[in-house]
């Protein structure tokens, strides 16, 4: 560890840390743009120069190793004028349309403009236009006009995903980002560079004007795409802005999914799959208990239930890789004993659809997969064991495979056509209810409530005490 000053406060750095890595790490703010902490150095936006003392010049902060015994001012009258001249230079063919922006509320430029100095480009010249709006693949949108060339984005294609297809052409003020000529940019993790975008230059299609961001908070979760279980902010709208108008529907909806930032599983990133989980929670639900296909109560469910256990000989379960740890350690201890107990993966990799990668995407398509093997073991279904009573946990899209037996079903979502059950009973989604999942690396990850469940659903985890009442 070395020591240095950073506007009079001695902090300290790992060496090899940059001026701006070090200040970030103790709270002291330095303005950035290009910086990114896990894309290289680009050192092209300077609104983060910062003065060096002995040194003639100001340095930019993002791109100058930390030294023993440096001493840096990040305020000084020298660096906000710099610092104030480089906004003003960043929002000189700024178009300024703040008003229709869905950046609006999270832009680094509208926070910059507004804490550092609310400087008025000075030109004779007019504005320079540029492509507008236009699709640069059918999830994003960009606007050129509202890029200041910060390059992340085109970093991000390179460094990360590898896909090589973003790159800035032109020159001067005719630069602009755009995609590989002739090429659709079908990136599988492309909406990553919406998250890291500090302007609103790069915009969701899905979520374009669907609501201010001041309307929105983040709740923690976790993708449920795949066993690497990325953790995920899902924005749901704040209660306080809950409006009649809008409806129950739009007030207690899934508005984007968006990156939680956890170094021991996913870092920064999330894939574009994750991106649509809220999409995936949007299938048409299972509401209301069904008795062999007729509207039920709550409590006539539990007792079909209990009857339906009690008079089989030779139960089994099929136990879902999207249960939380917590859930399927509430059914080891209730009916764990009484049944047979086989697991599966209730997703399928589907077709078109990134099998593996280097990177995050992982074959298994379930969450949970290694939960249950620590809890239950890798056990197929066995058709040929004669079991009379099948409690299928989950997903399931034909029940054909489990021969005669009865079907007890759990699952938050409306069964394929034709598929009907003995009893269904609805379960709460992943958005509903709080536990962990343990990836494929064992390592587990938590999620938190981000909605109350509907009223005749039930958590999978406290109905299981009452079937086996």
């Amino acid at each position: 560890m070395i020591e240095l000053t950073i506007d009079n406060m001695t902090v300290q750095a790992h060496e090899g840390e940059t001026v701006l890595q070090a200040a970030l790490k103790h709270g002291i703010e330095i303005p950035h743009f290009c910086y990114h902490p896990c894309l290289s150095i680009a050192g092209n936006c300077r609104v983060c120069l910062v003065k060096v003392d002995g040194r003639p010049k100001l340095m930019p902060s993002c791109n100058l190793e930390a030294t023993p015994g440096m001493r840096i001012e990040t305020v000084s009258e020298e660096v906000l004028a710099a610092r104030a001249a480089v906004m003003q230079f960043i929002i000189l063919n700024h178009p300024g349309d703040c008003g229709i922006c869905d950046k609006a509320g999270e832009c680094r430029v509208q926070d910059y403009h507004v804490r550092y100095g609310e400087i008025d480009p000075v030109s004779i010249e007019p504005k320079h236009r540029k492509p507008k709006l236009y699709d640069l693949s059918p999830r994003i949108s960009l606007d050129n006009e509202r890029c200041i060339l910060c390059s992340r984005c085109v970093r991000f294609t390179r460094e990360v995903s590898g896909s090589h297809m973003l790159g800035i052409v032109e020159r001067g003020c005719h630069s602009r980002v755009a995609r590989l000529e002739g090429k659709v940019f079908d990136d599988p993790y492309s909406d990553n560079i919406i998250s890291i975008c500090p302007t609103g230059a790069l915009l969701s299609r899905d979520f374009l004007y669907k609501s201010r961001v001041w309307y929105l908070e983040p709740v923690r979760s976790v993708c449920t795409g795949c066993a690497r279980c990325c953790s995920v902010n899902v924005w749901r709208r704040r209660k306080r802005w809950h409006v009649r108008s809008l409806g129950a529907e739009k007030n207690a909806a899934a508005y984007r999914i968006t990156p939680g930032e956890n170094p021991e599983i996913n870092g920064h990133w999330i894939c574009n799959k994750g991106f649509d989980l809220h999409k995936a929670m949007g299938r048409p639900r299972a509401l209301a208990p069904l008795i062999a296909g007729r509207s039920a109560s709550v409590e006539e469910a539990l007792q079909e239930g209990m009857k339906m256990l009690s008079e089989a000989v030779n139960p089994a379960a099929l136990i879902s890789a999207h249960a939380s740890n917590e859930e399927l350690e509430a059914f080891r201890i209730a009916l764990g004993s009484r049944m047979r107990v086989y697991t599966r993966e209730d997703h399928s990799p589907q077709p078109g659809e990134v099998l593996e990668d280097d990177l995050l995407i992982r074959a298994d398509k379930n969450p949970n997969s290694r939960g249950v093997r620590e809890l239950f073991g890798d056990r197929p279904y066995d058709a040929t064991a004669g079991h009379d009573l099948v409690l299928v946990w989950g997903d399931l899209d034909d029940y054909a495979p489990l021969g005669k037996a009865r079907i007890l079903h759990l699952t938050s979502f409306v069964p394929p056509q034709g598929q009907s059950a003995d009893l269904l009973i609805p379960i709460s989604t992943v958005f509903e209810r709080s536990g962990t999942f343990t990836n494929f690396e064992g390592k587990a990850n938590r999620f938190d409530q981000v909605f109350d469940k509907p009223k005749l659903v039930q958590h999978a985890g406290e109905l299981f005490g009452g079937l086996a009442a």
